[in-house]
């Protein structure tokens, strides 16, 4: 059950915002859907007041420092809202320099993965950039997409991903890969890749078993069916 927290992480978790107000959001259950409205749930959790003033990083992925008392929390703020926050080549490469960055950080406490773009997490690949890829191209290019959510999931900080619209395919994948996931009831979860006759190919078959058991990871993969929120609590 995606619930039952890893004691390891948590304990990390604990340790890394021992002295911050966001600390009170993180104990066990908190990787249940919550019951806040969609709109502010993610808000809610990453208290926007001590973002940067400025964000850093490319257009795709814009990255945030909090400041204050929060300071040591990075939030990385998806942001291709013409492309329901897809996964492109350019959001690929730029997410593996910014966790290579990251991981060698020695101020950076927590990580954070956000939506800039309301509604929506992200809607897994970028299908249209793909179907424009030569054959040979493809292949390499879900090697990296791969590797991206090895290295979100290698990180050697806590990962939250806070999810307030859909995460499917590749956006559930990348999920998947941080140590928690906070949920709003207007979520929508599910790896949906046997609709297109394909199977989810960057550790989703693997890390959704681990998360909520075998039988029901079978059967949401089989079936391509989606979850909500407030499916994640029960």
């Amino acid at each position: 059950r995606s619930s039952d927290l890893n004691m390891a992480a948590l304990a990390r978790l604990r340790l890394a915002l021992s002295t911050a107000p966001l600390a009170r959001n993180l104990r066990p259950g908190s990787a249940r859907a919550h019951a806040h409205p969609p709109a502010a749930a993610s808000a809610a959790f990453l208290g926007r007041r001590h973002y940067s003033s400025e964000a850093k990083g490319d257009e795709d992925l814009r990255v945030h420092y909090l400041e204050g008392e929060e300071q040591g929390i990075v939030v990385l703020g998806i942001n291709r809202p013409n492309s329901r926050n897809a996964i492109s080549r350019s959001l690929v490469k730029t997410m593996m320099k910014t966790l290579d960055s990251l991981k060698t950080d020695k101020k950076v406490r927590t990580v954070i993965l956000r939506s800039e773009v309301p509604g929506i997490f992200c809607a897994g690949a970028d299908l249209k950039e793909r179907a424009k890829m030569h054959p040979s191209e493809v292949g390499p290019f879900v090697a990296k997409a791969r590797a991206v959510m090895n290295d979100l999931a290698d990180l050697p900080m806590p990962s939250i991903a806070v999810l307030d619209g859909a995460a499917l395919g590749g956006g559930l994948e990348m999920a998947l890969a941080c140590d928690i996931i906070v949920a709003a009831s207007s979520a929508k979860m599910g790896l949906v890749e046997t609709k297109l006759a394909i199977i989810p190919g960057a550790g989703g078959t693997q890390r959704l078993p681990r998360a909520i058991g075998v039988a029901l990871a079978k059967e949401l993969i089989f079936s391509a069916r989606a979850i909500d929120g407030e499916d994640r609590k029960s």
